[in-house]
């Protein structure tokens, strides 16, 4: 039987987008670029991890799926298949405080407030 690894989100610029997800998420964090990893971007022509291609958010506990977050080319053209849903106690804080990272609220509802990030990949903040 399979277990989740990896979420992958697809981005035009990997470093911003899992620093907006690393700022929403509790638990998560970005990767610490060590020695061996910079020497790994260095052979591949990166000399700054500002402009890593996949750059990846880890959970502080080991608990959680790993989040990548790739770069590609395209920008997004239609609404995600597969979107996070996130709990939280207060939801309007919540998204006032998403707000204040980069992200736009697309549509409210009775039970959950759709979001995007700043890459416009769809979220929902429960609202229960």
């Amino acid at each position: 039987m399979a277990s989740i690894k990896d979420i992958v989100f697809d981005s035009p610029h990997p470093a911003s987008t899992a620093r907006f997800w690393a700022q929403a998420l509790d638990d998560y964090e970005v990767a610490p670029y060590d020695e061996e990893e910079l020497t790994r971007l260095r052979s591949l022509g990166i000399n700054d991890p500002e402009d890593d291609p996949t750059v990846l958010l880890v959970d502080t506990d080991d608990r959680l799926p790993r989040i990548f977050f790739q770069l590609v080319p395209e920008d997004k053209r239609a609404k995600n298949r597969v979107h996070l849903d996130l709990s939280t106690t207060d939801a309007a804080a919540e998204v006032k405080r998403l707000c204040a990272l980069g992200a736009t609220v697309e549509a409210e509802r009775e039970d959950w407030i759709t979001m995007q990030d700043p890459d416009g990949n769809e979220f929902c903040i429960m609202r229960s």
